[in-house]
């Protein structure tokens, strides 16, 4: 198994109280996109998020299923309150999210709405959505309530975000976990810049660049999750968190674990499948720059090198770099910083080209045939890149 050093969770939450560090996961496949289009907020009913409260538990369910549940600003606004509330409750022990329909736990964002009103030059609905999207993000990551995420089906970028920063992360058979933003234009949020670099062997910047996707138990042993059960046991799996009277943190630990080791799929491979290429990774995307990752691949010249060369080839180039230096940036920073730093990113994502037209060409006309602006890596000056690091003028700091 790959390991990886030690994620956002505990860390997060000690810095509330101290400000001390600590733990998360480990990592998969494939570089397509699986992010969801036309969400504009106020076409949404009142159901698209689902409250419940089973004695002391407190379910949280995304409800849009024929949009595999992605997340818009409407769910945002509904979630973060709720949380609140219920942590304030002394009779809440535990929350667990999950997503309607089997499918997917959550797909990724409204993006397409946002880049819509981009294109017309409104910002605001984009800031709006980051900022909110974030601060739900830092809610998770410091929920002093035991929190679970039952990661069934596709998990990807909002959909990570509302997972990956919580203590307990269950996957299943089913579930399919990628950061694909830089084939569209953007980056990979939701504290990327946190979790992603925090994967051991250069994993992380790996499947930030390409879109690598992970596929069921590989999903668990990445680490991006914490335990694996077969979708079919999940509700009985809920039953028996909701049964759980005045649970410690342990009880919940002990009664996951005993899901997962009964969950045998998957078990026949010991390994994760990219564990054959781990010297590879390390050795090809160690680099200072992505101009001499894409010369480590070509030189290599193996048909593996040369199949991730080709994909991230047809990445935006801004996007590459921005990706490659928020991750060297996010290594040392805290996650709330990481956050901070990728709200600035998000906002000027927002003002350029490749956002916007990713989203228009893989998403909305797909025509699979951007125009990425600037056109090249070598284009994309060290002026450039430090632009999108710095806050637009008139706008206001993210701070957590």
């Amino acid at each position: 198994m790959i390991a990886i050093r030690g994620l956002p969770r505990l860390s997060v939450i000690a810095k509330h109280l101290s400000k001390s560090a600590q733990a998360f996961p480990h990592t998969s496949r494939s570089s397509s996109v699986c992010l969801c289009r036309n969400m504009s907020s106020a076409n949404f009913p009142e159901d698209d998020v689902l409250f419940e409260e089973k004695g002391g538990a407190r379910i949280i369910t995304l409800n849009r299923p024929t949009k595999l549940n992605a997340l818009n600003l409407s769910m945002i606004k509904k979630i973060y309150p709720k949380m609140k509330e219920w942590e304030e409750d002394p009779r809440t022990t535990l929350i667990i999210m999950k997503g309607a329909g089997g499918k997917a736990f959550c797909a990724g964002g409204d993006i397409d709405s946002i880049t819509e009103a981009a294109r017309e030059g409104k910002f605001s609905p984009g800031e709006d959505f980051f900022r909110s999207e974030y601060e739900l993000n830092y809610r998770i990551a410091t929920c002093h309530v035991p929190y679970i995420a039952f990661i069934d089906g596709i998990t990807m970028g909002g959909g990570v975000g509302l997972s990956v920063h919580g203590e307990n992360r269950v996957c299943t058979e089913r579930t399919v976990f990628s950061m694909p933003e830089t084939a569209i234009g953007l980056f990979p949020d939701v504290g990327g810049s946190y979790f992603l670099p925090r994967l051991s062997m250069h994993l992380g910047l790996y499947l930030a660049l390409t879109g690598y996707r992970l596929k069921g138990r590989d999903v668990y042993k990445a680490g991006v999750a914490t335990r694996m059960v077969h979708s079919s046991v999940l509700p009985q799996l809920e039953d028996d968190l909701v049964a759980l009277e005045a649970p410690s943190a342990q009880d919940i630990t002990d009664l996951l674990r005993k899901y997962h080791e009964d969950c045998k799929t998957g078990r026949e491979r010991d390994y994760l499948i990219l564990r054959d290429r781990e010297d590879d990774i390390q050795r090809l995307f160690c680099a200072d720059s992505v101009e001499e990752i894409f010369e480590n691949l070509e030189k290599d010249g193996s048909e593996w090198a040369l199949e991730q060369l080709n994909i991230m080839k047809k990445m935006s180039p801004t996007s590459l770099k921005v990706t490659h230096k928020q991750l060297k940036l996010g290594d040392h920073m805290n996650l709330d910083e990481c956050l901070e730093m990728e709200y600035r990113i998000g906002c000027n994502c927002l003002r350029n080209n490749d956002f916007p037209e990713g989203v228009r060409a893989l998403l909305v006309d797909k025509d699979k045939n951007p125009t990425w602006k600037p056109a090249t890596l070598p284009a994309v000056t060290d002026e450039i890149l430090e632009s999108y690091f710095n806050l637009p003028q008139g706008l206001k700091e993210l701070e957590l």
